[in-house]
């Protein structure tokens, strides 16, 4: 199954290094019977999409505003070892087992043009979902921002944060 796991930049790099991303359990998003219903005429595409959207999201309470961009680890990871969690947000799952680096497909990252919207909405993602207007606004701000696709090879050298 195809999983969206949100992380950092600096976590990406230890992952990397470490040839694994652990340890478990992780928290990612994945089409899900959930997120099928919540996007009842969406296609597989866009299942995909929305899944990663919701990883990219899930990131910004990961970070930090000297490491202001969005990533997301794509990963193939066998079914046994995924929970569905649609109970925590639709498309949400739980990975029981470090996911080996063979695994990864690719990482999404935020290009540096997203830096100052992703600075405005660290911090902001709990009071958006409890429907505070102008948190809302901050964290959706960020979603103008298409996550530019790397692969395994480039991940070390992604540029760091400005």
């Amino acid at each position: 199954m195809r999983v969206y796991l949100p992380t950092s930049l600096r976590t990406l790099r230890r992952w990397a290094q470490a040839a694994e991303a652990g340890p478990a359990p992780l928290t990612g998003y994945a089409v899900t019977p959930g997120l099928r219903e919540w996007y009842a005429d969406a296609d597989i595409h866009e299942l995909e999409y929305a899944a990663t959207a919701r990883a990219a999201r899930a990131s910004l309470r990961l970070l930090q505003e000297s490491e202001p961009r969005r990533v997301v680890l794509a990963v193939d990871a066998p079914d046994a070892a995924v929970s569905v969690r649609d109970d925590l947000d639709e498309g949400a799952v739980e990975l029981s087992a470090a996911v080996p680096w063979p695994a990864v497909a690719a990482a999404l990252v935020d290009a540096q043009e997203a830096e100052d919207d992703v600075r405005l909405a660290i911090g902001q993602v709990d009071a958006a979902d409890l429907g505070d207007a102008d948190a809302e606004f901050a964290v959706s701000s960020t979603e103008d921002h298409e996550l530019l696709w790397y692969a395994t090879q480039e991940i070390p050298d992604l540029p760091p944060p400005a």
